[in-house]
């Protein structure tokens, strides 16, 4: 039994072991069917039943914020196909370890990778950062296989059974080191990047923690962690693309790095530069959104925006850089 498992109550380790026995069933379904037949399904799953249920309604208010100009009809196929995406994502979490840039029929295509390349030539600390596209975990899969051996930043399900099943996966698929969000995990991705690791960050979920930046048109709740550990380190911010080609079949291409000049202003510097990386996740939303995770609740709801304002308020006194000891990001 691990440490987190017996520090729970004895109600939640029966709510837990009974939610994790109904994931295993499921996993275990989805491994005996193989990677093609497990995304297909997943697919099917998606965008017929997952589609139907309340929470999609979130997706599409999001859409309608954000595509104004889009018909009802537009914005309701990009829905389902955002849902044929999360069912085929979860479906392949059992694959994990088969999802590759090698061997006869790789799953993977990667390209760009010269941008990456030079940005590690240049010897400073690398961050990639991305968001939750296609199949989120091909980031640190791919980016692994290229000979990165960099550490995973994520936040773990609340589930300690099913956390530690995926963990074991991602480690079968290459990294070795991931790092949970918390004060505990800016302390190890600080370390890491000053060794020399290279850190992934997946950077598109609201953080209450986070600043206030620019996302289609409104403030989300952002974690400033990646422009404060540029800004402090001198690091390279190389982005990451991520594209489903089509089934269990992606592309993750790698942009020119993010360009920023510090003004001196460590507080200004932080919320310009974190509006700079918004900016990249939404030119890649907008190149193909029906690929992105619309249900995350990215924007404020009318109480998140008292939290916002106070955060505001925090951000004049204290600077962004304060929080950054208390702020992750996430890879789930």
């Amino acid at each position: 039994m691990s440490e987190a498992s017996a520090s729970l109550s004895v109600g939640k380790r029966v709510r837990y072991g009974a939610e994790a026995a109904v994931f295993f069933s499921v996993m275990g379904l989805f491994r005996i069917l193989g990677v093609d037949a497990a995304s297909a399904v997943g697919g099917f799953i998606g965008r017929n039943l997952y589609y139907r249920l309340g929470v999609v309604n979130r997706a599409r208010e999001n859409l309608r914020a954000a595509f104004p100009d889009k018909s009802d009809d537009e914005r309701e196929t990009i829905v389902r196909a955002m849902c044929d995406n999360l069912g085929r994502t979860i479906a392949e979490y059992p694959h994990l370890p088969r999802i590759s840039t090698h061997g006869p029929s790789p799953r993977i295509r990667a390209i760009e990778t010269e941008n990456a390349a030079v940005a590690a030539a240049t010897g400073k600390p690398l961050m990639f950062i991305s968001g939750h596209f296609a199949n989120w975990e091909v980031m640190a899969v791919g980016t692994y296989e290229l000979g990165y051996d960099a550490a995973t930043v994520f936040r773990p399900p609340n589930n300690p059974y099913v956390d530690r099943w995926i963990a074991n996966k991602r480690m079968q698929s290459g990294f070795k080191e991931h790092i949970a969000k918390g004060t505990h995990g800016m302390r190890r991705i600080f370390t890491a990047l000053r060794r020399g690791k290279p850190v992934c960050f997946l950077v598109d979920q609201k953080t209450n923690e986070g600043i206030p930046s620019p996302f289609f048109g409104r403030d989300a709740m952002t974690t400033p962690a990646p422009a404060a550990l540029a800004l402090k380190l001198d690091a390279i911010l190389q982005p990451v693309s991520l594209r489903r080609t089509g089934g269990a079949h992606f592309e993750i291409g790698y942009p020119p790095a993010i360009t920023y000049t510090p003004t001196g202003d460590q507080d200004r510097d932080i919320a310009q530069l974190t509006a700079v990386i918004n900016a990249h996740i939404e030119e890649q939303v907008r190149k193909e959104p029906s690929q992105w995770l619309w249900v995350h609740r990215r924007w404020p709801t009318p109480r998140d925006k008292v939290q916002m304002e106070a955060g505001k308020r925090a951000q004049a006194l204290g600077g962004a850089g304060v929080r950054v000891e208390r702020e992750g990001s996430s890879l789930t």
